[in-house]
């Protein structure tokens, strides 16, 4: 990783026709649906970080992950966020928002492609589909 890289987590979960979102309260996509997840501190292994992720944002454990993608996104200021992408299955506990997340709900394909995502969210969600369909 470059000096201005930043490694970061998410956690996409599909479960009956709907995905786990979180809307961001702060930047820098405040505003924006997207998967739980954020930024691995130090010391710490991505596992942990999604795990810690997902019950700060939504309060939500889950049980299974399971590596899905790493993508790279550009932001402000030169910064680059390395994202590992894992799925998720067998969540337990009630979504409620929390950290940074100001909602956390179930939505539909449909429903995101309505609604203020992340291109990146989106697209994973479309390929998850997609490998589901397949199955």
């Amino acid at each position: 990783m470059g000096q201005n890289d930043i490694h970061a987590v998410s956690l996409a979960v599909l479960s009956n026709g709907r995905f786990l979102l979180v809307r961001r309260g702060h930047a820098p996509a405040k505003g924006l649906f997207a998967f739980p997840g954020g930024r691995v501190e130090e010391g710490e292994d991505a596992e942990t970080a999604v795990r810690r992720e997902l019950y700060e944002e939504t309060g939500l454990v889950v049980d299974e992950i399971y590596s899905f993608r790493e993508i790279t996104l550009e932001a402000e200021g030169g910064k680059r966020y390395r994202l590992e992408i894992f799925r998720g299955r067998e969540l337990k506990g009630c979504a409620r928002a929390g950290d940074d997340a100001d909602l956390a709900g179930w939505y539909t394909i449909e429903e995101m492609r309505s609604l203020p995502v992340t291109a990146s969210t989106l697209e994973i969600a479309q390929d998850m589909i997609a490998l589901s369909e397949a199955s």
